[in-house]
């Protein structure tokens, strides 16, 4: 597993988690944190790919600028703020931004 993928809730998790076919690490934030959780919670992945898929709204921004400051290396993906959560967003959508983290997605779910 080289892959860790940062989201807000278990509503986020469990959207995005059927859609990927590789071995990749969901750590779940639950809610705001601060930099000292958010280092407890990422520090063992140090190294790794750390992807942030986050809610585009006032929580989800607080924690982007977070991990910018605490995590410069971690690469940052967008849902267009029109469906505001993850967890809201259709799975074609949150198929392409998988797709355009170079994270391997059930082929399955991209055909049709």
């Amino acid at each position: 597993m080289d892959k860790v993928i940062v989201v807000e809730g278990l509503t986020d998790k469990t959207r995005i988690a059927p859609l990927i076919a590789e071995p990749v690490t969901i750590v779940c934030t639950n809610g705001t944190v601060s930099a000292s959780r958010l280092e407890e919670l990422l520090l063992p992945y140090e190294g790794l790919d750390i992807i942030i898929l986050v809610d585009a709204d006032k929580s989800g921004e607080r924690l982007r600028k977070l991990v910018k400051r605490e995590f410069p290396e971690a690469r940052h993906f967008y849902i267009n703020r029109s469906y505001k959560e993850v967890a809201a967003t259709p799975i074609r959508i949150l198929l392409d931004v998988l797709i355009s983290a170079n994270v391997q997605v059930n082929k399955l779910l991209t055909e049709g």
